[in-house]
């Protein structure tokens, strides 16, 4: 089996980090229908060689040999088969003499369809069917999957692992993202001044009164030291009065 080994660890992209998370081999159940074909090809081979009149040995190897051979062709086409399952992508590997790769990005995978028959159910086994966004791609139908419910979430949860999926809100393994918060600048405290005290409206009042009075006196060309003092009747000079006798 060496030889036809599809040989996974080569077709991944080691320099960017993928590994492989599962390797999916066929179920035993896919090759019955070869096993039957390789039983039916001893039983022909037999049967050939008593048939009356006897065939040539050449014709009875050719029609037996010919059906064994076809049937362990399949055999062989089965257990080459294989589905892998990394962090990056899932991609299949088959084929005996030419080899062919089917791939899809996990970012591509929109749902992930999971088909038990009823002898699948009784023996274990079912088959994948992948929904993608792309119309045409070659990797849709994975037959014969053995344990398909585990292996179905194995490739759920790498993908919710890859980020692909928002977890739903309100599930108990839903954990919200814990933003930190920048830290505030710390604003030196300015120093506190005071407002001066105002002066009292009596204090204003007079003050402009008495600039009122200096702008009039300049206008009249006085000085206000010249400025009229208030008449006092006991102050002002008179003439002495003459009286008759």
């Amino acid at each position: 089996m060496s030889v036809f080994d599809p040989r996974i660890d080569k077709h991944l992209i080691a320099d960017q980090g993928e590994v492989v998370i599962d390797e999916v081999r066929k179920h035993w159940a896919a090759t019955v229908g070869a096993v039957l074909e390789l039983l039916g090809g001893v039983v022909l081979l037999f049967l050939l060689s008593l048939a009356s009149p006897p065939l040539p040995w050449l014709v009875a190897i050719a029609l037996g040999g010919g059906v064994m051979a076809h049937a362990g062709w399949r055999i062989l086409e089965q257990k080459t088969d294989r589905f892998v399952v990394t962090n990056m992508r899932v991609f299949r590997v088959h084929g005996i003499l030419s080899q062919r790769i089917a791939t899809m990005p996990l970012a591509r995978i929109l749902d992930i369809s999971v088909h038990k028959p009823v002898i699948g159910r009784i023996f274990g086994f079912g088959h994948f069917i992948f929904e993608s966004a792309a119309q045409a791609q070659g990797l849709r139908e994975i037959r014969f999957v053995g344990d398909p419910d585990g292996r179905g979430l194995t490739i759920q949860r790498v993908i919710q692992q890859a980020g692909l999926r928002g977890s739903v809100a309100g599930s108990p393994n839903s954990i919200p993202p814990v933003e930190s918060a920048a830290p505030e600048p710390v604003t030196p405290a300015s120093p506190r001044h005071d407002p001066p005290p105002r002066e009292p409206a009596e204090d204003w009042l007079t003050d402009a009164r008495r600039r009122e009075r200096q702008r009039l006196a300049e206008l009249r060309g006085e000085s206000e030291t010249q400025s009229h003092a208030p008449f006092d009747p006991d102050r002002t000079p008179t003439a002495p009065i003459r009286l008759p006798r």
